[in-house]
C-alpha cells in the first residue's frame, strides 16, 4: 500500500475526491492532510474521514527540519499539491524528486506562475477571450507550475459561459484527472 500526503489550502475538494478515489482500494490511501490555513475548509473534511491534519505556519515550512519530521511521520510515496498556494521549498523537491504532484486550474504553460489560482486563472481566461480552457496535472520543481506536464485536458469555452459554468467544468476535469495522474505515477 502506498502513501499520499496532500497539502491543501483551503475547502478541500480535490483532496477529498483523491481521498474518496485511494482510500476505498488498496493501492494507495490519502493518510495525512498538511494543511497551512488554520480556518481551511480541509480541516473540518478530513478530521470527519479520520484523516490526521498537520497544520503549520509559513516560518514553519521555511524552517529546515520541520516538514521533513512531519511528512517522515507518514512515509509519503507521493505528496499531492491541492489547492495549496505556496512555492513550494527546493529542499523538499529535492528530497520527494517527481513524487510531488501539483494541479492547476488551467492549460500549463499558459496562465501559470505567482498569483495564478482559482478565480484569477478563470477571469484572467475569461477576460481573454480564450477559446479553449482546462486542467494541467504536473510535476514540482521549485518555480511555480513549470514541472513536467504529466496529464492535461481541454474544453471549448462556450459563448455563454461565464465564471460559474466555468468553474464547474474545471472541478469536473480536476476530480478526474488528478487520481488518474497519480495512478500513472503509482
Amino acid at each position: 500500500m502506498k502513501n499520499i500526503v496532500v497539502f491543501a489550502s483551503g475547502n478541500g475538494s480535490n483532496a477529498m475526491n483523491l481521498a474518496a478515489h485511494f482510500n476505498s482500494g488498496s493501492k494507495a490511501r490519502v493518510v495525512a492532510v498538511f494543511c497551512n490555513n488554520p480556518e481551511a475548509g480541509i480541516i473540518e473534511k478530513a478530521s470527519a474521514v479520520n484523516i490526521p491534519v498537520v497544520l503549520f505556519n509559513r516560518a514553519q515550512m521555511q524552517e529546515p527540519g520541520f516538514l521533513e519530521t512531519a511528512l517522515d511521520t507518514y512515509s509519503p510515496d507521493i505528496i499531492a499539491l491541492a489547492g495549496f498556494l505556496w512555492l513550494f521549498p527546493a529542499r523538499l523537491v529535492k528530497q520527494y524528486p517527481n513524487r510531488i504532484v501539483n494541479i492547476h486550474p488551467a492549460l500549463l504553460p499558459a496562465y501559470g506562475g505567482k498569483g495564478m489560482f482559482g478565480d484569477h486563472v478563470h477571469k484572467a481566461v475569461l477576460h481573454n477571450k480564450e477559446t479553449r480552457h482546462g486542467v494541467t496535472v504536473h510535476l514540482v520543481n521549485e518555480h511555480y507550475d513549470e514541472g513536467r506536464i504529466l496529464l492535461q485536458e481541454s474544453f471549448d469555452i462556450r459563448p455563454e459561459d461565464n465564471l460559474e459554468s466555468v468553474k464547474q467544468r474545471i472541478h469536473e476535469l480536476e476530480y478526474r484527472l488528478f487520481p488518474a495522474a497519480l495512478e500513472q505515477l503509482l
